[in-house]
């Protein structure tokens, strides 16, 4: 994996769930298809998904374009933004587009758009074919509507390099679709600020006096190259790998203001479209959230009354793990702020923290197989209340995240594999009494996040050294709304990959012999009545499947 390849990336660079399209339409049944190659050619399928496209109303609409560029190099592309002047500036949806297009010889290239210093979105790029790949990714951005209502610049970098050897030159687009709110169509409901962090240090955030709820979102991506990329395989120093960290590969995301520790997470384990030494596996399935970079996302409420006095404070966002002076984490925050528009002031305070003992434990075993036994995990409760116009309102927020994992490998890494599990456990629970000291309901959202990688690259005997990939990633997310503690609401997110691909890897490409199967299910289903379901197959770059089975 590490030592054969690493990808070239843009260094140092949800709340509603994106799309990629291809070629083939949502829901369609392939059957009768082309039949697949003998191996792959120098074409294939348009890159595609089988996550939902974005819901949209059926109001009138307006487009913007953010920008168009072609990306040679580092030189990110900057330009302006003007809101729609025909679709009001309450919209009941906005969506964010990006449709890009490369041929030739490239790696995959991590990326960002910023309207007004907000990133909404991060992304990156899939590898392409001989002949040229399109592709889309659309984004429910609509919680970013007041930064939309303004002018604003605009900022949008998909880092590249292009010579004689890698001539694929990235072509994009991004676009904004605003949908008015008219008829039945009500306007969202969406947070009154967006911020970013800025500053001397650039950690600096100032919110309104009269914040009642604080969400912060961060964008975190091991990314750059180097073995940060590959977080999840790093061992201690005793170990003979060619990645190496001293406490292995736990890794966290904490977010601390003022030195506090408000929030952790677990980082989701992204593999992209050049991962795991093979580009084969992703050509036209890429793994999860590899185009459209979910946020993390922190309840900052609890600690509202002390953001509120109308000073700056620092807020923080460290990984847990990393080396000492060691880079390849980017984390980009956006703060979204709730107003009380009945007081100037919002008054509060923290009323609870506590911290349980993090686990981070390794246990390295030698042998013509050596192998890594990793377990690791934190629990952190935060509360407070805010006095709002209509009386107060208590927030607590417990997470809990734990990670198991086993790392196997051979002399030279001609094997090489992990078996991981992730869990991100999350109950944000908000009671309200009002003016008049009457106690309402508790109302708690509880989250259960799950992501899981088993994979196997088996290198062989020289001289093709033929080099095979066995890998499924899964993404689950299981959420129920209860109030009083019984369960009023429920969602299930179900979205699993797997590939299998070989190739000779001490072989030019036209002389590979490249094959590859690869595919992914996404089911979603609520309380509300969704049934989504989808599954997508390729072989040797050929769809030979796209099937809706709700």
């Amino acid at each position: 994996m590490r030592q054969r390849r690493v990808i070239s990336m843009v260094s140092g660079l949800v709340l509603a769930a994106g799309a990629l399209f291809g070629a083939s339409p949502a829901g369609a049944a392939v059957t009768n298809g082309p039949t697949p190659p003998a191996e792959f050619g120098n074409d294939w399928h348009d890159p595609l998904t089988a996550g939902p496209p974005v819901a949209k109303p059926h109001t009138r609409s307006c487009q913007v374009t953010l920008g168009e560029a072609q990306f040679r190099d580092f030189t990110p592309y900057k330009g302006s933004y003007t809101p729609p002047k025909k679709c009001g500036d309450r919209w009941s949806k906005v969506v964010l587009r990006l449709d890009g297009k490369v041929k030739g010889r490239q790696y995959d290239r991590l990326g960002y758009l910023h309207v007004g210093g907000v990133e909404v979105l991060k992304t990156s790029t899939p590898e392409p074919s001989v002949d040229g790949i399109t592709w889309s990714v659309e984004k429910d951005v609509t919680r970013y509507s007041d930064t939309f209502r303004r002018d604003q610049s605009v900022e949008m970098l998909i880092g590249n390099v292009v010579n004689e050897t890698y001539t694929g030159v990235i072509d994009v687009k991004a676009t904004l679709t605003f949908y008015a709110a008219e008829g039945r169509t009500k306007p969202a409901e969406t947070p009154d600020r967006v911020l970013t962090l800025g500053g001397p240090d650039a950690n600096s955030l100032t919110t309104p006096r009269n914040s009642q709820r604080i969400l912060a979102e961060v964008y975190a991506t091991g990314s750059g190259g180097g073995c940060e990329e590959y977080w999840y395989l790093s061992v201690p120093e005793n170990a003979p790998y060619s990645c190496k960290a001293a406490a292995g590969p736990y890794r966290e995301v904490q977010i601390k203001v003022d030195g506090k520790l408000a929030g952790i997470a677990a980082p989701f384990p992204t593999v992209w479209t050049g991962g795991w030494s093979n580009p084969f596996l992703w050509y036209v399935v890429p793994g999860p959230r590899a185009f459209d970079i979910k946020p993390i996302q922190y309840d900052l409420t609890p600690f509202a009354g002390l953001l509120n006095d109308g000073r700056p404070h620092k807020v923080e966002v460290g990984v847990v793990g990393v080396p000492e002076g060691q880079s390849g984490w980017n984390t980009p925050v956006n703060v979204l702020v709730w107003q009380d528009h009945g007081s100037r002031v919002v008054t509060g305070a923290l009323t609870r923290h506590a911290e349980g003992t993090p686990v981070n434990s390794t246990k390295y075993t030698p042998g013509s197989e050596h192998r890594l036994d990793t377990r690791g995990g934190h629990r952190l409760t935060v509360a407070g209340y805010v006095n709002t116009s209509r009386g107060r309102v208590d927030t607590r927020i417990a997470r809990s995240l734990a990670n198991t994992s086993v790392h196997r490998w051979t002399e030279g890494e001609k094997l090489d594999a992990l078996k991981g599990e992730w869990t991100d456990e999350e109950t944000v629970a908000v009671k309200s009494t009002s003016v008049k000291g009457t106690v309402g309901p508790e109302r708690a959202t509880q989250a259960l996040r799950t992501y899981t990688m088993d994979g196997t690259t088996t290198v062989g005997p020289d001289p093709d050294a033929r080099l095979r990939t066995v890998l499924t990633l899964g993404d689950k997310a299981d959420t129920e709304t209860l109030v009083d503690g019984r369960r009023t609401a429920f969602s299930q997110l179900d979205d699993v990959y797997k590939g299998d691909a070989a190739y000779h890897s001490n072989a030019p490409r036209e002389q590979r012999h490249a094959v590859g199967t690869t595919g992914e299910r996404y089911r979603l289903y609520d309380s509300d009545g969704t049934c989504y379901d989808r599954s997508v197959t390729s072989v040797q770059g050929t769809l030979v499947e796209d099937r809706r089975h709700c």
